[in-house]
């Protein structure tokens, strides 16, 4: 197990529903706890299907027995894929968002699963959350063969720092390459002051490249062990991206760009990936104190 470089909050948190689709999500965060060495909490939300206001404490006994056992099977199914630490499991009343932000402040990370993508609904919950949350969110696609690569897109913003040190860690974690993508062409997204370099490419291949090199030197000599590729284009950055993590078992971006604006919405690109990449996607916020960090 790879000794990560700062300290780590006690468990890893599954938002579970106990269907099949689910499943890839519930290997995913036994495998994310097993490599972390953390515990498993996996919770499940109950839906009340009556309007609001009514009454019938048989039925919601019913149905709650019915998330009792939903939780115990997924109990059973994390041990069997070798949970190393213990699990832990929430019965919980929907809605499933605020519930898994709620209950987040243990979690290093929450996982839940995705539909496929296009398949990807506007109120879901790997939709959802990712805006509201504090802490790293893995939305899992179907798992396919290991790739053994992690790609992380990056962009000069705060959330992509953020984004470009959990990539690393998960490469360290699984040894995997990682590969730092950045899209540059983002001309309405970036100051006026810098509008100007758009146009005279040189130039501005060489000042991203700067940014890019300057951004992922302090990971690089922080986990020398992890095999870093650095692919810079002057291209639009979801494009960028999609290509690729076609490639890739997990693509790591933070939660909106240098050109996010609304705090209560994730970025274009981070919403673009979640609905359209082909593996599975983290979305990371940019809140992680340094003090976490060892020297």
């Amino acid at each position: 197990m790879v000794a990560l470089t700062r300290v780590q909050r006690p468990n890893i948190l599954l938002g579970y529903d106990g269907t099949e689709e689910n499943a890839p999500a519930l290997r995913w965060a036994v495998e994310e706890a097993r490599l972390r060495g953390l515990d498993l909490e996996i919770c499940y939300c109950w839906h009340w299907p009556y309007p609001r206001g009514h009454v019938d404490s048989d039925v919601q006994a019913v149905i709650q027995r019915a998330g009792e056992n939903i939780l115990r099977e997924g109990a059973r199914r994390a041990r069997d894929l070798g949970a190393s630490g213990e699990v832990c499991t929430l019965l919980r009343r929907e809605p499933v968002s605020e519930t898994l932000v709620h209950e987040s402040d243990d979690a290093e990370l929450i996982v839940v699963g995705s539909h496929e993508r296009h398949r990807l609904p506007a109120g879901s919950t790997a939709v959802q959350l990712p805006a509201r949350t504090h802490r790293p969110v893995i939305a899992v696609r179907g798992i396919a063969e290991p790739r053994r690569l992690v790609v992380a897109g990056v962009d000069g913003s705060a959330a992509a720092d953020a984004a470009l040190g959990f990539a690393i860690e998960e490469a360290a974690l699984r040894d995997s390459d990682l590969r730092v993508v950045y899209g540059a062409w983002e001309p309405g997204a970036v100051p006026e002051a810098e509008l100007a370099l758009f146009t005279d490419k040189d130039r501005l291949f060489r000042t991203r490249a700067g940014m890019l090199d300057e951004a992922v030197h302090p990971w690089k000599r922080r986990y020398p062990h992890v095999r870093v590729q650095i692919s810079l284009q002057l291209e639009r950055p979801r494009e960028v991206l999609l290509d690729a993590a076609s490639g890739a078992d997990l693509l790591v971006v933070g939660d909106r760009g240098a050109g996010g604006l609304d705090p209560l919405l994730l970025g274009a690109t981070s919403s673009a990936m979640l609905h359209h990449a082909p593996c599975t996607v983290a979305i990371v916020p940019p809140t992680r104190p340094a003090a976490q960090w060892a020297a």
